[in-house]
């Protein structure tokens, strides 16, 4: 079963539950989607909706923190349980151990040996860990392995 048809049928069960704050979410990405779908002109793949799905958690996460920075508890529980639906929808993510072993399997593939290669090693990597890793963390790691 697609992403998507993961999200109709979730969507319908949500709606027959009165689930409101899961139905909210559902049609937020499944609007995005579109959104991504219309500006593209064609039908997305599953690796293009994994990516509008990388954007949505990423937005969430960005706003989760701003919230808990203004002490508006109320809005970051809120955002809390919308990033708890949108993890049911993305693939299972990467172990730390797991991660360190793409990032030095692709640090000797591209042949890295300083910081300076750093853009080699990022371009490289994300592809491969794409929905599966933070970004932020992947930079992390690289940093430290190119030290």
């Amino acid at each position: 079963m697609t992403i998507l048809d993961q999200l109709n049928e979730d969507m319908k069960e949500a709606m027959r539950n009165k689930e409101k704050q899961r139905l909210l979410v559902i049609r937020s990405v499944k609007s995005s989607i579109q959104n991504e779908s219309i500006n593209k002109g064609k039908e997305l793949t599953e690796d293009e909706i994994l990516t509008v799905l990388n954007r949505e958690m990423k937005q969430r996460k960005e706003s989760l923190h701003e919230f808990e920075q203004a002490n508006r508890q109320d809005l970051a529980d809120k955002t809390n349980a919308e990033i708890q639906i949108l993890t049911e929808y993305m693939p299972s993510q990467l172990t730390e151990e797991e991660l360190q072993q793409v990032v030095n399997e692709t640090i000797e593939e591209v042949g890295a040996e300083s910081k300076a290669d750093m853009g080699k090693v990022m371009g490289a990597i994300m592809p491969k860990v794409k929905g599966r890793a933070d970004g932020s963390k992947v930079k992390e790691l690289v940093q430290q392995s190119l030290s």
